[in-house]
């Protein structure tokens, strides 16, 4: 029966997706739900009930944007975790080293349809409980460019960039270690600079070089994809970078704030981007 639901999801996808040019989409369209659906129940079932009993003040006694920034992170936490494995074994695929632009593998494919489910849900939930234009725009931007990996169109560089996920574990520990009192300690100093150095390792460094061969690979293929490619990887790759090295500063910034003078007189401001 759930082959059989498979398998209408699939089809009742098939339309839409040739219409759009992503024809292979509509072969994981049920894994892209399933992983929408998974995210949105660990945001808004899974990490309530599990929260409030690990941290009954920590949590129970937040307010309900502060809880539900707490969700988020969870979700965001599961979500870095689990996409950096799987990622991770689609590393040494040849079909994807061999024609870096439209090589397809099954296996990358899956990963990707599960980042899909993911952004699809980070895009509507920065918009929902808005509170950082930027995080909008990196939900937006992330749902272009792996929906259209589909087509298929870098799926080679399209598992290496979530490996930008490595940092995320870090920063949401550090953003847990503020909302459970840590604020200041040796754990949280520790995991600090865990993750400015993982942030500026994988995300400028390893970005900047991964950007850098995508660039040299699609100006190699400019004259066989569409003009909305060029826009939407080119101008898409140029922003998450410029993101990163945002973000970046004002971790920098941040985190020098959070270790000067004494611990308890910092302010701690629930949001997306505090750290």
């Amino acid at each position: 029966m759930i082959q059989d639901v498979r398998l209408q999801i699939r089809e009742f996808a098939a339309p839409a997706a040739q219409k759009l040019g992503i024809g292979k989409i509509s072969d994981f369209a049920d894994v892209i739900l399933l992983s929408f659906v998974f995210f949105t129940t660990v945001h808004n079932s899974f990490s309530p009930a599990v929260s409030g009993v690990l941290f009954p003040v920590s949590y129970g006694n937040a307010g309900k944007r502060a809880k539900n920034n707490w969700n988020i992170r969870v979700a965001s936490l599961v979500h870095a975790i689990l996409i950096i494995f799987l990622a991770g074994r689609c590393l040494n695929l040849p079909s994807l080293d061999q024609n870096r632009a439209f090589g397809w593998h099954e296996d990358a494919g899956f990963v990707i349809a599960i980042a899909t489910g993911y952004f699809i849900w980070d895009t509507l939930e920065s918009i929902i409980h808005f509170s950082d234009v930027g995080f909008v725009f990196h939900g937006i931007s992330c749902l272009l460019i792996y929906g259209l990996s589909f087509t298929p169109f870098v799926p080679y560089y399209a598992v290496r960039f979530l490996f930008w996920e490595l940092s995320t574990v870090f920063l949401n520990i550090h953003w847990f270690l503020d909302k459970t009192g840590k604020t200041g300690s040796v754990l949280q100093l520790v995991n600090g600079i865990v993750l400015i150095t993982t942030f500026f390792c994988v995300r400028c460094i390893w970005g900047g070089m991964m950007s850098y061969d995508f660039f040299v690979t699609l100006s190699g293929v400019d004259d066989q994809i569409l003009t909305p490619y060029l826009v939407i990887y080119g101008g898409g790759n140029v922003l998450l970078q410029g993101l990163n090295w945002f973000w970046f500063t004002k971790m920098i910034v941040a985190l020098v704030k959070r270790f000067q003078g004494k611990p308890n007189g910092h302010k701690v401001v629930n949001g997306k981007t505090k750290i």
